[in-house]
């Protein structure tokens, strides 16, 4: 049956089991595996935080490639850097002195709301206190009004720069009586107040330039920005689940020694025993964490929450609709494609891939985590039909899928908006399972296009 617009459910909820070897795609402070207790036992987890930077970088440089779905289309840049790359911008398209660039694009940016680092502090001075999820081409935007409106908002800037001056928190033992009675916000606050605002028409050129406008990725998984109240936050449309083990977690702490080219040389070539004695031992040692397990992951895309921010970012309900199928499209195949890329050039992470990906449509999103509260037993099932049934489940991944499966069907049965179920292995072993398990109700793609209607 051909599905048109009006079969598709406003949520499509993605399901994923993977099996990872000697990995460490996410670490805690103390470069440990994060992990989790789901239960009664500690499972291994992967953040949503690493899985959505993951997939939200995998998309946006297919689009700047010119690759996929999203090719040429705008996406979004999250840094602390604004006034440096405005100030690259004036500098390189402009022609103006670095120095000035920098102290008008911070001046600018500082006045229309942002808080930056202390300016005695030289590696934070031109850095926003946080991060800012804006279209990649917001500096060029800002730098260009900048140079339009040139000789206004170099009087503003000086003027700007001799009030912040005047208005300096004093050097310690100097401090005003307010301060000492701990109304330092109040301080903060006067001292913004004494300083000449942004001309009516700057501020509107940065709030503009710094607005979501088409960036997709920002569509996607939203963004906030608590500090200029008037520059719109966005609700973000995709919905990420933290991944975790679906048994209990497993670590090794593997140790390593790191030869030193020069020494080995010496020792290899050594004619007197005493040098070679000087040039034993390894160049450093240490160790490093490493887990191995079948993870489950799970995100939902809501695909009416996609649409409408497109369109309050200035898209027509025709180039909406068409931009939220190309951004599902993209969304559903960094869902699969990207990993985090922690210790990949040493544990070979980002090439793995999933042993089942599963994506149906529904009213509402459905987590599956609950197939896998009780951690599976991995010990060899007992195959002897004379026997009563003992041991385990068998290999994380396999069981994984039969769990994952049987939950689903089970839900389907009493959830009637589930639809459009849709499956894909690489795994040829899984591929074998789902024979014998009869999934006949569900529709086996081998692309992960076929994932989406």
């Amino acid at each position: 049956m051909t599905e048109t617009a009006t079969s598709r459910g406003q949520f499509l909820s993605l399901h994923l089991l993977e099996t990872l070897v000697a990995v460490l795609p996410v670490r805690d402070e103390n470069g440990s595996p994060k992990t989790l207790v789901y239960g009664g036992a500690e499972r291994h987890m992967i953040t949503s935080q690493a899985r959505r930077r993951a997939e939200r970088v995998h998309a946006r440089n297919r689009a700047n490639a010119g690759q996929g779905p999203l090719a040429g289309r705008t996406t979004g840049l999250r840094t602390r850097e604004w006034a440096l790359i405005t100030a690259r911008a004036l500098e390189s398209h402009h022609g103006w002195d670095k120095d000035e660039a920098v102290t008008t694009a911070r001046a600018v940016l500082e006045a229309t709301g942002l808080k930056f680092g202390e300016l005695s502090k030289k590696t934070v001075a031109n850095l926003t206190k946080v991060l800012l999820f804006a279209p990649a081409d917001t500096g060029d935007r800002i730098a260009a009004h900048i140079a339009a409106q040139a000789e206004e908002l170099r009087a503003w800037r000086d003027s700007y720069l001799a009030a912040q001056s005047a208005t300096a928190t004093p050097k310690r033992g100097t401090r005003k009586p307010s301060e000492e009675n701990g109304d330092e916000e109040g301080e903060a606050a006067a001292k913004t107040k004494d300083l000449p605002p942004l001309p009516k028409a700057s501020r509107a050129a940065v709030l503009t330039a710094l607005a979501p406008r088409d960036a997709i990725d920002i569509a996607l998984y939203g963004r906030f920005l608590a500090e200029i109240a008037d520059s719109p936050n966005v609700d973000g449309a995709v919905q990420s689940a933290h991944a975790f083990t679906i048994h209990e977690a497993e670590q090794v702490d593997d140790f390593y020694a790191a030869a030193d080219d020069a020494k080995l040389e010496r020792k290899k070539n050594a004619l007197d025993f005493l040098d070679a004695a000087d040039d034993a031992g390894a160049g450093m040692t240490g160790y490093q964490a490493l887990i191995s397990g079948t993870f489950y992951r799970h995100a939902v895309l809501d695909r009416h929450q996609l649409k409408t921010n497109l369109q309050v970012a200035g898209m027509t309900e025709e180039q909406a609709s068409e931009a939220t199928i190309a951004a599902e499209q993209e969304f559903v195949n960094a869902f699969v494609e990207a990993f985090p890329e922690a210790k990949k050039n040493s544990t070979a992470s980002t090439g793995s891939l999933p042993g089942l990906v599963l994506a149906f449509e529904g009213e509402r999103p459905y987590n599956y985590a609950g197939a896998f509260q009780k951690p599976v037993d991995e010990n060899p099932v007992n195959t002897d039909e004379k026997e009563m049934a003992t041991g385990g489940e068998g290999p994380a991944g396999l069981a994984g899928v039969r769990r994952l499966l049987r939950h689903h069907d089970f839900v389907s049965q009493r959830r009637p908006d589930i639809r459009s179920t849709r499956l894909l292995t690489y795994d040829p072993q899984v591929d074998a399972l789902l024979d014998e398990l009869n999934t006949s109700d569900a529709n086996r793609v081998t692309t992960i296009g076929g994932l989406t209607p």
